[in-house]
């Protein structure tokens, strides 16, 4: 079963860092059966709960699944290797579009905002025990939630959305335990959730968000938490409808016990309107980051919800980090307050990249998808063979493999900085790259 590889120890630990080990080295292929614990209890002389210990470890570390009487298997992608390891090497001359970045000229400058910020620091000085959050900005951010229908409920700042993410999992959620995830859909919670010890249940994704059949069988089949991209939606852009949160909400209602997290990290440069879920549930939590509007390097998102999720995520985050920076808290009040990005505007130049290569493609006869943010989603028969002529053709884009799991194939293409005069050749590269096919599609 295992080859020529041994799995040794007495104890689980020791057992359980041999399988790792063999993993990492690639003694143990992904996908490749492990033997059943009873077996190998008595090959390594041990008692079975040594070895059923030593996989429950293996598992919460996401090297290696079980799935009832089919066995325990190395994962396919374990939790340890994460998809960025798909990034292309782009060679000089290639244009690149596969990074996922936003425009750097649609950012603002941050020194002002982050100089006002020192020198209020230096006035004021932050000492431990202070307040964790910034009373400006949680004003500022119950005022943006409640324009956006989003629920009263407590604040709290923590690293970037996907900090927020894994924080309401950890608050909620036992190794073991699966979340409802889309697909194709954020590549770095795809693989937090394994991270985790978490199983994934894949939820299709359509230009209007989840589809809320995918969603009932998940949450029907056992799922406890949910993950919706509210719009921006990476990689496919979508956007939630108001058709569709109410296709969603009628299926939460069903299933009140479910941990609902909404992630709105597109906010600043969208110009469709934010349709939520939260509220139905009993435990609930909505991300508003801001990396994408004010730049990456800027970790800072707002998280509200209930009063049990956001309590657990201040404790914890207590003793963690602490706290998020003030120095940042109040540079990002200063960019708000002094209108530092013209959401607008920077929403009217990715929508207009987006339909200029959108019909570009459509013209050629290529089925793509964005109706939000910076990328556009290509259907494509083989990956591979796409990424590689795209690749030879002077044009880098991201292969698909990294945003999905049971998904059809297809190539994310990052328009943020696509000039107009670039649409029509890259669409003529990747019609080229396809070739004639029949029609396709992502769902």
């Amino acid at each position: 079963m295992l080859g020529e590889y041994r799995i040794a120890g007495r104890r689980a630990a020791e057992i359980a860092a041999s399988v790792e080990r063999a993993v990492g080295a690639g003694e143990l292929q992904p996908g490749q059966l492990l033997p059943p614990m009873r077996e190998l209890a008595v090959c390594l002389g041990v008692n079975p709960n040594t070895v059923a210990a030593a996989y429950r470890t293996l598992r919460e570390r996401g090297v290696i699944e079980t799935a009832g009487r089919r066995g325990s298997r190395v994962r396919s992608r374990p939790a340890t290797t994460g998809r960025e390891q798909a990034r292309l090497d782009v060679p000089p001359g290639v244009r690149d579009l596969s990074d996922g970045n936003p425009d750097p000229a649609l950012l603002p400058p941050l020194a002002p905002a982050l100089a006002a910020a020192a020198e209020e620091g230096d006035l004021h000085k932050v000492l431990y025990g202070d307040e964790p959050v910034e009373p400006r900005l949680a004003r500022l951010a119950r005022a943006g939630f409640d324009a956006d229908g989003v629920p009263d409920g407590p604040l709290a700042v923590v690293s970037g959305a996907l900090d927020a993410v894994e924080r309401v999992l950890a608050a909620h959620l036992r190794p073991g335990d699966t979340v409802a995830v889309e697909d194709p859909g954020w590549g770095r919670t795809l693989d937090l959730v394994p991270a985790l010890g978490l199983r994934t249940a894949p939820v299709g994704v359509d230009d209007e968000g989840p589809l809320a059949d995918d969603v009932r069988r998940a949450l029907t089949g056992g799922a406890r938490a949910l993950i919706v991209t509210d719009r921006v939606q990476n990689p496919v852009g979508a956007s939630v409808s108001a058709t569709r949160a109410r296709a969603l909400r009628a299926v939460l209602r069903d299933h009140p016990q479910t941990v609902l997290i909404e992630d709105d990290h597109g906010h600043g440069i969208v110009d469709l309107p934010l349709c939520p879920l939260a509220g139905v549930t009993r435990h609930w939590a909505f991300v508003r980051s801001v990396a994408k509007a004010y730049g990456p390097d800027l970790r800072l998102a707002l998280l509200t919800g209930d009063a049990v999720t956001v309590d657990r995520v201040r404790g914890r985050h207590r003793l963690g980090p602490g706290w998020v920076s003030l120095l940042l808290q109040r540079a990002v009040v200063r960019l708000w307050e002094d209108g530092a990005v013209d959401g607008a505007g920077v929403a009217a130049a990715y929508r207009a990249r987006r339909d200029l290569l959108i019909g570009a493609l459509a013209e050629r006869g290529v089925e793509a998808h964005g109706v939000s943010g910076m990328n556009v989603w290509v259907p494509v028969p083989d990956e591979t063979g796409v990424v590689a002529r795209l690749l030879h053709a002077g044009w880098a884009v991201a292969p698909g493999a990294r945003f999905r799991m049971s998904a059809p194939p297809g190539v994310r293409i990052t328009v943020s900085t696509l000039g107009a005069a670039e649409a029509g050749p890259l669409a003529d590269a990747v019609a080229a790259a396809l070739g004639p096919a029949p029609a396709r599609s992502y769902v």
